[in-house]
């Protein structure tokens, strides 16, 4: 396995974590210590690296990073030795969810899930014949329904979002966008 020499910008919780940063103006031969601290509106997190010649050696074992909640980190990493401290560092993690940690575990987005919900709605709305009532009331209490026109422009609007988060993660994962590209040669 490589050593990794750079922070990671995704890791996943219940994972082993580890990297090896290197700061010629602070080497760990010469009592700096490296520490690294997560942030974000739930959690904070702080890593403490150890000494591995000059460099500074980072590692996380599987069982403290299982405690890391899912989200988008702000970091900031910091040298100190004595009564000295300096920032070295700064930038963005993702924390990733275990599905081995989860059950049940939902792993779609916010949009996908809205999709299915409402794919789900619409057709119980047909299927219920309520497609035929837009409005009534009962004892004082009013129910509106919205069309099924209305209620099909949200069902395309959240595919095309869908659409655009599959051809992200395929692109990320270094595969093709699966889009057409069309190319007219000639006058």
């Amino acid at each position: 396995m490589a050593i990794v020499t750079t922070e990671p910008t995704t890791v996943t919780a219940g994972d082993t974590v580890a990297w090896t940063k290197t700061i010629a103006d602070y080497p760990a031969s010469a009592g700096w210590s490296l520490s690294y601290t997560l942030i974000n509106a739930l959690a904070k997190i702080t890593i403490n690296a150890s000494a591995a010649g000059d460099d500074h050696a980072v590692s996380v074992d599987a069982a403290t990073s299982t405690g890391w909640a899912a989200g988008d980190y702000n970091w900031q990493s910091t040298v100190s030795k004595g009564a000295e401290r300096h920032t070295v560092g700064s930038g963005r993690i993702t924390v990733g969810k275990s599905f081995a940690a989860q059950t049940p575990l939902d792993t779609r987005s916010t949009a996908r899930a809205m999709l299915e919900a409402l794919e789900a709605c619409y057709l119980a709305y047909l299927e219920n014949g309520q497609g035929h009532v837009a409005e009534y009331n009962v004892a004082g209490r009013t129910m509106k329904f919205r069309n099924a026109a209305e209620i099909w422009q949200q069902i395309e609007k959240l595919k095309r979002e869908v659409a655009a988060e599959d051809r992200a993660a395929r692109l990320a994962a270094g595969l093709p966008s699966r889009r057409r590209v069309l190319v007219r040669f000639g006058a």
